[in-house]
């Protein structure tokens, strides 16, 4: 009997550890035809000089030719048949701008939130409901939106500085460039590309598109600090300037910190407000790593060097991840910890 039961329970064993696997099994088609096919693809044609003329018979085309690691020789050296592309200065600048829009959202939200927080300000729910707009919002409706705000002609910015202007004694009326402007306002602040007027309207907007989120996280941080540390602070006479710094800042850090990574990556893929606000411009001195690669499809038709440039995006990416991921331990468990 002994020599029957055994294999019985282990076809039941191995059936029941099977079961899972065929439950994922639609999930794992579906992938591997809308997700891991293109990725696999895109690889495969950034080793060729794929172009329009091989679009009809793909990877069989008699045209298409082998090139190697031309297409990446290229991109890293600036050999790509485009004005104004420089591959270390896009990247430079393409930290730049997520960094930059992180330093400014991170203290914003967190200032707002522990304003929302103080007892006794009147609506404070509705306050909360109205900053959440921007982020159902999609960036290419911001994008577009704050690109007419900042029209030279029309703009609502420009037209408010007049009225501002107005105040003081000025009549002629203010007539920015905000998205055309080449000429830098501070020269030296990145030494490898200027940073165009564009930049600061894009900050502008971008803030007005981050910082809601930020507010949710630092308010969802703040709920969870007891209320009882802020007390005893108060009983040993400690100012609010001391708590802040010494009971909520600490106490917020575990959850600010994955934020502000998530806000970073976010900010150095944000293709849609980007490519529909400033388009790149001027002169490609706005252009991040995803609009470019994208720029090499629809305008130049090189899509063996786009794919390319998407596999350098993805080891970018893939770099920022593991650095940021080891600095905050986002994925480790308690029991690693």
């Amino acid at each position: 009997m002994a020599t029957i039961t055994v294999p019985v329970k282990r076809k039941v064993n191995l059936r029941r550890a099977f079961i899972p696997y065929l439950y994922l099994l639609p999930a794992f088609v579906v992938l591997g035809v809308i997700t891991f096919y293109p990725l696999i693809y895109q690889v495969i044609i950034s080793f060729t000089d794929f172009q329009t003329k091989d679009l009809l018979l793909g990877l069989n085309s008699p045209k298409l030719n082998h090139i190697q690691f031309k297409n990446y020789i290229d991109i890293i050296t600036g050999g790509l048949p485009v004005q104004n592309f420089d591959f270390f200065r896009v990247l430079t600048y393409n930290f730049w701008w997520a960094i930059t829009n992180v330093m400014v959202h991170v203290p914003a939200g967190v200032l707002i939130a522990v304003l929302m927080n103080v007892k006794g300000i009147w609506f404070k729910r509705l306050y909360r409901a109205i900053y959440v707009l921007p982020v159902v919002i999609p960036p290419i409706v911001v994008g577009t939106i704050w690109r007419n705000i900042f029209d030279e002609q029309y703009g609502a910015m420009n037209q408010a500085l007049t009225a501002t202007s107005q105040l003081f004694g000025n009549i002629d009326p203010v007539k920015i460039r905000w998205l055309f402007e080449y000429k830098p306002p501070i020269p030296w602040l990145l030494p490898n590309g200027p940073l165009p007027l564009a930049y600061y309207a894009m900050m502008i907007a971008n803030f007005w598109l981050g910082w809601p989120f930020m507010v949710l996280v630092a308010t969802g941080a703040l709920q969870s600090i007891p209320k009882e540390l802020y007390e005893a602070a108060s009983i040993d006479g400690a100012s609010r300037t001391f708590q802040f710094w010494n009971i909520t800042v600490p106490l917020i850090r575990p959850a600010m910190i994955p934020a502000a990574m998530y806000g970073f990556t976010m900010s150095f893929n944000l293709f849609n407000f980007v490519y529909f606000m400033s388009g790149g411009g001027p002169a490609r001195t706005t252009e991040i790593l995803v609009t470019f690669a994208y720029d090499l499809v629809r305008n130049l038709r090189l899509y063996g060097a786009a794919g390319a440039f998407s596999v350098i995006i993805f080891f970018v990416v893939l770099s920022i991840f593991l650095i940021t991921n080891r600095i905050t331990r986002a994925t480790e468990s308690y029991s690693e910890s």
